[in-house]
């Protein structure tokens, strides 16, 4: 970084022309795309783009998340002046990413909002652009999920999460953040057997065959063993890493609409994402971001940290390792 960088840097979202490389922009100021990356919806030569879905009309407690999107893109400029710290390569600089900005759906017609984010996610995907999405309540994974499986067919997930999503719900008009991974596997967008939810802390009757790794387990065990396990369980599959924030202990992520005590440490979540290197990764998103919960905003600098160690992820698999 050079002073002159820091000088006449600003509002990079409109005014940059390039898609890779670092940003020096004062981190106060200046238009807050996600690491300052450039607004398009143009996707030539791009390698990845992050999306917004501004969306909560499924949560069944606290609802805010409406507003991740936006309070996540505002962290995330703390982010870009250097590479990620431990990846030991430069994914801003290996990539061309941009922000594709937020969804368009109309709020009062919420029947009309899962094929409307469908087609919004297969749209990128069809331009052989991989997408990690800004949410948004979890609701949001499973049309997200519906156009991966169009490119990929049943595909590996990685839930993080205090709850397992999995309650019976065959409904298939309902929008509930808590029943979405129950009609993913039974819709067949996923693959129950080599997918896993971690960070579990809440019953459910059926976990719909998915391995689960609890709060309690990854406390008790080692990072290499869990992340392990969880490399041999997805193998070189495609895989969709789908972060709830509320796998995350309320003392990291106080601002989420169903907060459950007894969660996962932030560093454990760092480690453990890193550790995950060299999974085939081709997506993900983090969900459940509600900034009214949380004015000290800690919440939302834990989204941004996580969307990009899936960032990283994504480049690793590109890079070959």
């Amino acid at each position: 970084m050079s002073l002159s960088d820091s000088k006449n840097q600003v509002d990079l979202a409109f005014t940059s022309n390039n898609l890779r490389g670092l940003a020096f922009e004062n981190a106060f100021g200046g238009a807050t795309s996600f690491l300052r990356r450039r607004y398009t919806k143009d996707l030539a030569g791009v390698d990845l783009a992050f999306t917004g879905v501004p969306f909560d009309l499924g949560v069944t407690n606290r609802p805010g998340a409406r507003f991740g999107p936006r309070a996540v893109r505002i962290a995330s400029s703390l982010l870009p002046f250097d590479p990620p710290y431990g990846w030991g390569y430069s994914p801003l600089e290996s990539l061309n990413v941009i922000d594709y900005g937020d969804l368009a759906f109309d709020y009062a017609k919420p029947q009309d909002f899962p094929a409307a984010l469908s087609a919004h996610i297969a749209g990128i995907l069809a331009a052989g652009v991989g997408v990690i999405s800004l949410g948004g309540d979890h609701f949001i994974s499973l049309p997200i999920l519906q156009a991966f499986a169009q490119k990929y067919g049943p595909i590996s997930l990685i839930q993080f999460d205090a709850h397992s999503d999995t309650w019976p719900d065959d409904d298939l008009e309902r929008l509930d953040h808590g029943t979405w991974t129950y009609k993913a596997v039974k819709t067949g967008l996923i693959d129950p057997k080599t997918s896993c939810l971690v960070g579990i802390r809440t019953h459910c009757d059926d976990y719909c065959g998915l391995k689960i790794i609890d709060a309690p387990s990854i406390q008790q065990r080692s990072i290499d063993q869990i992340s392990q396990e969880i490399k041999s369980l997805v193998g070189d599959r495609p895989t969709y890493i789908s972060f709830d924030i509320d796998a995350l202990d309320p003392a990291y992520a106080p601002g989420t609409g169903t907060p459950v005590w007894g969660g996962l440490a932030s560093w454990q979540v760092a480690a453990l994402l890193r550790a995950l290197a060299g999974i085939n990764l081709v997506g993900g998103d983090v969900t459940e971001v509600a900034p009214p919960f949380d004015p000290t905003g800690i919440t939302a600098i834990a989204g941004a940290h996580v969307a990009t160690e899936l960032l990283c992820l994504y480049g690793w698999a590109k890079r070959g390792g």
